[in-house]
């Protein structure tokens, strides 16, 4: 189950390079495309909105990348008594992959959420074992088992 949801993470973040890396390419063909018209400033205010475009989806691009490279050394993470990043935990609130920040995922018809371990729900993950209990959100989650 783990590598199942292992796997959706991987193609969640291949979406998100492939997204960023289409819109840089479409934001630096929009700034080459542009050509200096009588306008003047209307033209460097066009300019400078296609750099904040470039400059925006080549930051999206490298914190896909970062994920990419964090959810990448979680492959085989081995099962453990205390909760660490790569770990699959059940809870009496859900279930969380410590892993990417991915958001909702379904498999088999239950529902997981794949959360970094930076998070604030991954930070009072990080180090619990089975059977400790913890507040998030006004909620008492309970741990029930750690994959």
């Amino acid at each position: 189950m783990k590598n199942q949801l292992y796997e959706l993470c991987l193609k969640f973040i291949d979406q998100r390079i492939a997204n960023a890396t289409e819109a840089l390419q479409q934001a630096q063909e929009a700034s080459n495309d542009d050509t200096k018209s009588s306008a003047g400033d209307k033209f460097e205010t066009g300019r400078e909105m296609a750099q904040q475009d470039i400059n925006r989806n080549k930051q999206l691009l490298a914190d896909a990348k970062q994920q990419q490279s964090v959810l990448l050394s979680l492959a085989d993470v081995a099962e453990t008594a205390k909760v660490r990043a790569g770990s699959l935990v059940f809870t009496n609130n859900g279930n969380f992959y410590i892993s990417i920040s991915a958001g909702q995922l379904t498999l088999n018809n239950q529902t997981y959420f794949a959360v970094s371990a930076a998070s604030p729900i991954g930070k009072l993950l990080i180090g619990k074992a089975k059977g400790e209990a913890f507040d998030f959100n006004g909620k008492k989650y309970t741990i029930a088992d750690i994959k």
